[in-house]
C-alpha cells in the first residue's frame, strides 16, 4: 500500500502538469536558444553530440558505420531533446545571476542530468525502494514456505492469502522498476510502462484491500470479488497503451481506487484487534505527511533534490514497515488456525 494511495496525486498528477505550458518554456528567449541550437549544433560553449547525427543515428559527414553508442540510442535522446536541456540550464545560469528564482520548463523543474540518469536522486531512490520490496517479499516467501508450518496432507501454508501477497510482491517490484526506469529516461514507451504498473498495482492493490480486511477465504467469493476489478482494470490499461493515453482520465481512475483501498485499510485496523494494526495507521499517517511535501512544491535544491525526491526516500520506510505487516499477519494468521486444529 506504500506507493499505492500515494501514487493517486504524485505520479499521475505529477506528470498530467508536465503537459501544461510552463513559464520557463513560454519565454521567448528559450525558443529562440533551442532554435539556434538545432541550427548550430551547440549552446554557448557547449556542443551537442546528437546535432550531428542524422535521425538514423548516422554521423553528419562520416562513414556510415560511425554511430551512436547503442546506450545512447536507448536512452532516446536527440538533438531537440537535448537542445531543450542545455538552452533550459542556460536560461537557469542566466536567472541566478539576475537573483531570480528557477521556473519550470514544459511542466517540470530544471534537474540536472548525471551520466544516464535524467532525474538521478528519483531514479536511485525508486531503486532502493525496488531492492526494499524485493527484500520484503523474499522475506514473507521463507517465512511461509519454510519457517512456519505448512499444512501436512497439501503441503501448502496455512495462511490464506499467501498468493495474493506473491502477486502483490511481484506487480510491486515491476511498478517501481518502471518508476526507475522513467525517471532515467522519461519518454514515450517508459512513461507507458510507467503508468501500466502503477495502475495494474493501484488495482491490484484494491482487490488485496478489500480481500484480506473483509477476510474472504472462498475461492468462489474471491472470483467474484477479482473478476469485476481486473476486467475493468485490464480494459483500462489497454485504453492507456491503445487507445489514448489521457492523463485525466486515469488520474480519475487511481484516486477512485487509491481512497478506496485506504478507507479499506484504515477503518478495518480502527476496528481489528490485530497486534500489527499500528502498523497499518503508521503507513496510513506516513504517508499523509509525505503527500504534504509533494503539495510544497518546491524547485530541486542544487539542481537534483525536489519534493518529489523527498517523497520517493520516504517510500523506502514504508514500503519496509508494510512488508513487516504482511509478515506478522502471515504468523498472526497461522498461528491463529493452527491453535483452532489442535
Amino acid at each position: 500500500m506504500d506507493r499505492c494511495w500515494l501514487l493517486v496525486i504524485v505520479s499521475t498528477g505529477w506528470i498530467f502538469g508536465a503537459i501544461d505550458a510552463s513559464e520557463g518554456d513560454a519565454d521567448p528567449l528559450y525558443g529562440e536558444c533551442i532554435e539556434q541550437c538545432e541550427k548550430k549544433g551547440s549552446v554557448a560553449a557547449s556542443s551537442i553530440q546528437h546535432c550531428q547525427f542524422l535521425s538514423d543515428g548516422v554521423l553528419v559527414d562520416s562513414p556510415w558505420y560511425m554511430q551512436e553508442p547503442l546506450y545512447v540510442q536507448w536512452k532516446q535522446w536527440n538533438c531537440r531533446s537535448d537542445c531543450q536541456y542545455f538552452c533550459m540550464m542556460q536560461q537557469e545560469k542566466e536567472r541566478e545571476a539576475l537573483g531570480l528564482k528557477p521556473v519550470k520548463y514544459h511542466g517540470k523543474w530544471p534537474f540536472k542530468r548525471s551520466s544516464v540518469l535524467q532525474v538521478p536522486v528519483s531514479a536511485i531512490l525508486s531503486a532502493l525502494t525496488l531492492v526494499v520490496h524485493f527484500n520484503g517479499w523474499l522475506s514473507f516467501f521463507l517465512l511461509a514456505y519454510y519457517k512456519l508450518p505448512l499444512r501436512p496432507h497439501s503441503g501448502k501454508t496455512y495462511y490464506e492469502f499467501t498468493c495474493l501477497w506473491h502477486i502483490y510482491g511481484l506487480l510491486s517490484m515491476n511498478a517501481w522498476f518502471w518508476g526507475a526506469i522513467f525517471h532515467s529516461r522519461g519518454f514515450d514507451l517508459t512513461e507507458k510502462l510507467d503508468y501500466s504498473s502503477s495502475v495494474a498495482l493501484l488495482g491490484f492493490s484494491l482487490v488485496l484491500a478489500v480481500l484480506r480486511t473483509f477476510n474472504v477465504k472462498n475461492e468462489a467469493s474471491r472470483v467474484m470479488v477479482a473478476a469485476p476489478l481486473l476486467a475493468f482494470l485490464t480494459t483500462h490499461i489497454l485504453y492507456l497503451n491503445f487507445y489514448e493515453l489521457d492523463y485525466g482520465l486515469n488520474m480519475k481512475v487511481c484516486i477512485t481506487m487509491g481512497i478506496a483501498q485506504v478507507l479499506f485499510w484504515a477503518v478495518w485496523a480502527g476496528i481489528t484487534r490485530h497486534p500489527s494494526r499500528f502498523k497499518i495507521w503508521a503507513v496510513v499517517v506516513g504517508g499523509a505527511m509525505a503527500i504534504l511535501l509533494e503539495l510544497y512544491d518546491f524547485p530541486p535544491y542544487k539542481g537534483y533534490v525536489d519534493s518529489h525526491a523527498l517523497w520517493h526516500a520516504t517510500n523506502i520506510p514504508l514500503a519496509y514497515l508494510w512488508w513487516s505487516f504482511v509478515y506478522e499477519d502471515a504468523k498472526f494468521r497461522t498461528s491463529t488456525i493452527t491453535k483452532k486444529s489442535r
